[in-house]
């Protein structure tokens, strides 16, 4: 369900390009692309945290790289004529399952934890924290299932990228 008015006009759109697809049978394919953006992140400002300590962690939940986002519209481009109509989400893939969203809401660490024990170490080194609370997950397994398409870039290589030399 849209949160506001950027939602609304989201989904709306995208009725358009269904309903054009209907009539006119032009292929149409829609990407909803987690994050990607250079730009210091709105959740920056939740907790005192870096542009890129936020950008780790929404990793786990709802970014890609640049990279991937432009990878993702190659393959939708191949797929398109195919599939005629159809929408997804284009994120990193997430570690979390659907039983995890009590926890992540009350307790994210935890959770991340129990995943990538050796987070907090790597975080620490680096003085960021992780977020206490995630309340959505974006599941690209559709993406993966019916394009075939795959993020390459996750929170496991962001964390890799952080372990010292």
């Amino acid at each position: 369900q849209p949160r506001n008015i950027y939602g609304v006009t989201k989904l709306a759109a995208e009725e358009l390009c269904r309903l054009f697809n209907h009539l006119h049978k032009l292929p149409i394919l829609v990407l909803r692309t987690a994050r990607f953006f250079p730009e210091e992140d709105d959740m920056a400002h939740a907790i005192a945290q870096s542009g890129e300590n936020t950008k780790a962690n929404e990793f786990l939940f709802r970014r890609l790289s640049v990279e991937d986002a432009a990878e993702a519209h190659v393959v939708a481009l191949a797929k398109a004529r195919d599939i005629g109509f159809d929408t997804f989400i284009v994120s990193a893939m997430t570690p979390f399952s659907p039983s995890d969203g009590p926890a992540l809401i009350a307790d994210a660490p935890s959770v991340v934890a129990r995943y990538f024990p050796e987070y907090r170490k790597l975080y620490e080194a680096r003085g960021w924290t992780m977020f206490a609370s995630i309340d959505r997950v974006y599941d690209s397994s559709k993406a993966s299932r019916v394009l075939g398409f795959t993020c390459r870039t996750n929170f496991r290589q962001v964390l890799e990228a952080l372990r010292p030399t």
